[in-house]
């Protein structure tokens, strides 16, 4: 008896985010993602009709996951300054345990050959986005950080910043720790919107 239905797709998107990492979005092939989990290719057409929809579900599971990780800091308790040192930290820490991610956002397959896979990239980052607007502006309210600050415009920013390391470290495969970053980022953030 196989195994059950989110069971077997979990181990394909997963597989997917791997064969990313290790050898780049162009290797991951339904043949790939087969020979990695062990089964036959056939098995992976019962439940992705193709490669992009594999990337689409990927996406949206990194996403959700990324995002149910986060909402400690988003909705928990304590200030906000060091939620979004937190915040920081948990992301880093996530991505580095899916380094398939970042070969997929700076992918052609992304940018250039795959509308709907991009498209649902930009929902995930408005979504991310928002969230932190929404922390830095608690943020303001509570005199955490500069209450001239535009919280959109510097939610923005901070992502520009996290995007410009991921991409630092996937260009250099992933040869430095990630993780430890988190501190001189989460340092030069908080000395750019912290209150005067």
């Amino acid at each position: 008896m196989g195994k059950p239905t989110e069971t077997r797709r979990a181990e394909i998107i997963e597989s997917a985010l791997a064969v990313a990492a290790e050898q780049g979005v162009a290797a991951v092939t339904t043949q790939a993602i087969a020979d990695r989990v062990g089964i036959a290719q056939s098995t992976i057409f019962r439940h992705f009709r193709s490669r992009d929809e594999i990337f689409f579900a990927a996406i949206n599971w990194l996403g959700a996951n990324m995002l149910q990780t986060l909402e400690p800091c988003f909705s928990g308790a304590g200030p906000a300054d060091e939620r979004l040192r937190k915040l920081i930290q948990t992301q880093l820490e996530y991505v580095s345990k899916n380094k398939g991610l970042p070969r997929i956002l700076f992918s052609d397959r992304l940018h250039l050959e795959s509308p709907e896979l991009k498209q649902n990239v930009q929902r995930v980052m408005r979504n991310f986005t928002s969230r932190v607007a929404q922390l830095l502006q608690e943020g303001m309210e509570s005199g955490r950080f500069d209450n001239m600050l535009d919280p959109e415009t510097t939610a923005r920013q901070l992502v520009m910043l996290i995007q410009g390391l991921l991409m630092r470290w996937s260009v250099f495969d992933f040869d430095f720790d990630l993780v430890s970053e988190a501190e001189s980022l989460g340092d030069f953030v908080a000395r750019a919107i912290k209150s005067t």
